[in-house]
């Protein structure tokens, strides 16, 4: 218990310059205080004392302003910067190094039973007043923009922001990132693009990157086809030679 304890404190030397003490950081901190109440609330919950461990949750909440329902399985060096107004649901798992600011929900959008709240792999990191709702994962390394609102699975490594939340930045190459790409390529600023624009001009807008990156792949093809029948031919009159 100490070790985590001390690894607790750690994180937060670590992801915030303004930790200047140990003392600081154990007597001022809500982030921490609640983590820990929740270790206590969780234990109870895991182990048939369901009521203690709400009660000990609504103890936390008051004091913290942070409510962790005893349910949530929290990871390793899990970091709740600030931490007013964070909301974590019954059924929400967070990994390991996990990174949340103030405001945060990690809720669900349905009453039935069961999974109902986000799962977030390790080296998440969620920015204030972000909503994460409902029961899909958020994989290892994945950003979330402050005050998006995500209704749907962000792969690994991925950055997700808006309302509703799209993809902007992901290391598999989506198209929203492709898109990106090919509109700094060819110099058009995507701040033209806005929640304002109607949705015609945004389609065609799409359309013309897409169409646009189309066209270079398929010149990357006819090229790397050319290369292979030149390389091709030479081998042939080598051999006649």
């Amino acid at each position: 218990m100490l070790a985590r304890m001390r690894e607790d404190i750690q994180a937060i030397f670590e992801r915030d310059p303004a930790a200047r003490s140990i003392g600081e950081v154990i007597f001022s901190y809500p982030g921490l205080h609640a983590l820990w109440w929740h270790r206590v609330a969780h234990w109870c919950w895991t182990n048939r004392l369901k009521w203690i461990g709400r009660f000990v949750s609504h103890l936390s909440r008051w004091l913290t302003g942070i409510e962790i329902h005893p349910g949530a399985v929290i990871g390793r060096r899990f970091f709740i910067d600030h931490g007013f107004g964070v909301t974590i649901g019954e059924t929400t798992v967070i990994g390991d190094d996990c990174t949340i600011y103030q405001g945060v929900t990690l809720g669900g959008t349905s009453w039935n039973p069961g999974k109902r709240h986000p799962t977030l792999e390790d080296d998440v990191i969620v920015g204030a007043g972000a909503k994460v709702l409902g029961p899909f994962t958020v994989g290892t390394g994945a950003r979330i923009g402050s005050n998006a609102v995500v209704v749907k699975e962000v792969p690994p490594g991925c950055t997700a922001v808006g309302v509703p939340a799209k993809l902007v930045k992901c290391k598999d190459g989506t198209p929203e990132d492709r898109r990106q790409e090919t509109a700094d390529r060819i110099g058009f600023s995507m701040y033209g693009v806005s929640q304002d624009m109607p949705d015609p001009v945004a389609r065609g807008i799409d359309a013309m990157l897409d169409h646009i990156d189309s066209l270079e792949r398929r010149q990357d093809e006819l090229e790397a086809l050319a290369k292979r029948m030149s390389e091709q031919m030479g081998e042939r009159q080598t051999d006649e030679v």
